[in-house]
């Protein structure tokens, strides 16, 4: 049976239901989807995806360093925006945390609203 331990951190914001941040089972990492809200502050980042997007990344590099990871174990991003024609620029800004030779595996789905009704969400899965 496989194990499964919560990953949580203070630096990325806290669940805003019955969910936790991460989920590590075996060597596999399943982090939630992280919205662009600033854990110290608790304060959502708006009116510019491409901040947004940072933030969501910067989120998401907190759970992995809570792993014991970083963006080089994943293998499979998910991304969801309120619009697609943000896609180029949230484009740019997730790249940024990847070398072209080494990205993960994602899809990118444009849906009617999110949580908090942010305009981008990004969930990962990791693996050591």
């Amino acid at each position: 049976m496989a194990t499964k331990r919560i990953i949580n951190t203070e630096k990325a914001p806290a669940p805003i239901g019955p969910y936790n941040q991460a989920i590590l089972s075996d060597n596999t990492l399943y982090i939630s989807g992280q919205i662009p809200m600033n854990a110290a502050t608790g304060e959502l980042i708006s009116g510019d995806i491409q901040k947004e997007t940072n933030q969501c990344m910067l989120n998401l590099k907190a759970i992995l360093d809570a792993a014991d990871m970083s963006f080089h174990n994943v293998v499979k991003s998910s991304i969801f925006l309120k619009d697609m024609h943000q896609f180029s620029l949230v484009n740019e800004v997730y790249g940024g945390y990847f070398d072209a030779e080494t990205a993960p595996a994602r899809e990118t789905v444009e849906v009617a609203n999110l949580p908090k009704f942010v305009n981008v969400e990004i969930s990962m899965i990791a693996v050591k």
